[in-house]
C-alpha cells in the first residue's frame, strides 16, 4: 500500500482506485477522483524527496534533516510543525526507527493531520512496530470517520479505508471491548464507503450482504449483483468469483465459469481457497464443451486485463 505521496494540506496520500474502471495516481489539485494523486513533474520530485529520506541507509543520522522537530532523547520537540512531524514520521517509519515514528505520528494526529491517524490505526490494527491492539486501532478509525471529508478530496481515501475497517470491526466485534458484533452499524459504514466514495471492497460488502439478508436488509439477487459488478469492474477477485458464481446458478454458466476462473488466478492467497472451492464445484456441473470454452474465455480475460 506504500509509498503515499505527501500533499500539499499536509496528508500523506494513498493509491486508489479512480471513479471508474481505471486506477489513476493524481496530485490533489489536479484530480477529480481520490488520493493517490501524482502528476508527473511534480510527482518525480514530492517522491524524489520523500524516497530520498525514507530510503538512505538505516543509521539515524538519515533523519537529521529533521532535527528541528525530534531529539533522541526527549522525543518530538514543543510547538512543532505539524506537517514537519509528519514527515518525520515517515522517514523514521520506513528507516526501521518505529519506535519514533509511533510518537510522531501521534504528535501529528493530535495536531490534525488525517495521515497520520490513518497510519496508527493501520499500525495497532496490524501490530506493526508496536502492539496490535485492535480496540486502539477501532478509536483511530472512528476519528478519521468523524471527520467532515467531502468525496474527490485528497483524504478520502483515508475516510473510506476507515469505514471499511469500522464495518469489519462492527462485523464481529472486538472481544473483552465495549465493541460488540452489530450487522447493522456494519451494513452502515460499508453503504457510506461504497455511496459516497466507491471503495470497491466496501462495494464487495453491500453485495454479500444484500445476498445473505444481512443487516438489516432484505435479501435481494438483483442489488447484490449490482454492487458485486461495481466492485468487480474495479478488480475486486472477490466480487469477481461471487458475481460468476451467480450468473452460473442463473444459467450464464461459460461467462460465470470464466470469472470465477479468471478471480481464482488474480486472488490474494488468502481469498484462493474458496474462490477455488466454488469454482471446482461449478466445473464439476458444467458440461465439459462448456469448461473448455469458459478455460478460454477466462484466459482472453487475462490477456486483456478485462475484469468481467
Amino acid at each position: 500500500m506504500e509509498v503515499p505521496v505527501i500533499s500539499r494540506s499536509g496528508s500523506m496520500i494513498l493509491p486508489v482506485m479512480e471513479r471508474g474502471t481505471r486506477a489513476r495516481l493524481l496530485l490533489p489539485d489536479a484530480r477529480s477522483g481520490e488520493a493517490g494523486f501524482f502528476v508527473r513533474l511534480l510527482r518525480c520530485c514530492l517522491m524524489g524527496a520523500v524516497v530520498a529520506c525514507a530510503s538512505v541507509s538505516g543509521a539515524y543520522p538519515a533523519l537529521a534533516f529533521d532535527d528541528k522537530v525530534f531529539d533522541d532523547k526527549t522525543g518530538v520537540k514543543p510547538k512543532s510543525n505539524p506537517f514537519a512531524v509528519f514527515r518525520f514520521a515517515f522517514s523514521a517509519y520506513h528507516s526501521g526507527h518505529k519506535e519514533q515514528a509511533v510518537e510522531a505520528y501521534r504528535y501529528a494526529a493530535e495536531n490534525g493531520q488525517i495521515g497520520a491517524t490513518w497510519k496508527l490505526a493501520r499500525m495497532y490494527a496490524e501490530g506493526d512496530g508496536v502492539a496490535r491492539n485492535d480496540y486502539e486501532a477501532f478509536k483511530f478509525f472512528s476519528e478519521i470517520a468523524d471527520q467532515d471529508v467531502e468525496p474527490g478530496s485528497p483524504e478520502e481515501s483515508y475516510v473510506s479505508d476507515a469505514l471499511v475497517a469500522l464495518g469489519d470491526y462492527m462485523k464481529k466485534g472486538i472481544p473483552g471491548t465495549p465493541v460488540q458484533p452489530d450487522p447493522v452499524a456494519a451494513q452502515e459504514y460499508f453503504m457510506r464507503a461504497a455511496a459516497s466514495y466507491r471503495n470497491p471492497n466496501a462495494q464487495y460488502e453491500m453485495g454479500k450482504m444484500f445476498l445473505n439478508g444481512e443487516g438489516g436488509m432484505k435479501a435481494s439477487t438483483r442489488q447484490a449483483g449490482r454492487w458485486l459488478q461495481l466492485a468487480a469492474e474495479k478488480g475486486h477477485a472477490g466480487a469477481q468469483a461471487t458475481l460468476g458464481n451467480l450468473l452460473f446458478h442463473s444459467g450464464k454458466v461459460v461467462r460465470g465459469l470464466a470469472m470465477m476462473t479468471a478471480a481464482l488466478e488474480r486472488a490474494q492467497p488468502a481469498d484462493q481457497s474458496w474462490i477455488r472451492n466454488m469454482q471446482e464445484e461449478a466445473f464439476a456441473l458444467a458440461p465439459e464443451a462448456d469448461r473448455r470454452t469458459a478455460i478460454a474465455l477466462a484466459d482472453d480475460m487475462l490477456a486483456r486485463g478485462i475484469n468481467q
